[in-house]
């Protein structure tokens, strides 16, 4: 049936609102990418930016529902993210991905998709495996280590860690408060978004506050 499909060339227009650009969170399950992805999103929103997010769990529950976790699902399942993005950017959006997207090929591939209309920021979110185990509130780590869930990335399936992100940001050393003013501050530099403007009830740090390191355990979901 699906040798009957043909896709069609539609008469868009070629007219591209300036200003769009996909941030592309990714790392394992439980590294902490919706968590930091979830600060950055209102700070971009309180900038002037059109926000949109999508997230690996959102997306499999509508536009992937029905895909498994072999390697040809996973690769519909972020090509079809990177499309979408690509069409969100064209029209000025700052869109946040955040899906594990574990290998290099497929997320270079939503790279093009998307550099066609806007900047693609690649934030690689670095956690051990270890780590995130120790995180994961729903056990899905203890039961992929015990053979009980199959092609678990991280753990049975590769993660392939980016080799050139643009950001990189390590949850083992540093709070999702900081990971997300890093990211930021990134997007500062890149002339993405515009510098904050300074309130007149910003008197500095407190003396004496510190951060705490640790990334709150987020439920682990969807594994694509």
């Amino acid at each position: 049936m699906t040798e009957n499909i043909h896709a069609h060339e539609h008469p868009e227009s070629d007219r591209v609102r300036e200003g769009g650009f996909t941030l592309w969170f990714t790392g394992l399950s439980g590294s902490g990418k919706s968590t930091i992805a979830h600060l950055v999103g209102p700070e971009l929103d309180r900038r002037g930016c059109i926000v949109e997010y999508l997230d690996g769990d959102t997306v499999r529950t509508h536009l992937s529902k029905g895909l498994g976790f072999s390697k040809e699902d996973r690769d519909t399942n972020i090509e079809r993210i990177g499309w979408v993005a690509s069409r969100l950017t064209r029209q000025g959006g700052a869109v946040i991905a955040a899906a594990i997207s574990p290998y290099e090929e497929t997320r270079r591939k939503a790279r093009e998709l998307v550099e066609e209309f806007g900047s693609f920021v690649c934030v690689y979110v670095k956690a051990s495996v270890e780590e995130c185990a120790r995180r994961d509130v729903n056990g899905l780590y203890a039961k992929a280590f015990a053979g009980e869930i199959k092609g678990f990335t991280g753990v049975d399936d590769p993660y392939e860690g980016p080799t050139s992100p643009e950001i990189v940001v390590d949850t083992e050393e540093t709070t999702p408060e900081e990971a997300a003013a890093l990211v930021v501050a990134k997007l500062e530099e890149l002339g993405l978004v515009p510098a904050a403007q300074p309130s007149v009830r910003d008197s500095g740090p407190v003396e004496g506050a510190r951060g705490n390191r640790e990334v709150p355990p987020t439920p682990t979901g969807a594994r694509a």
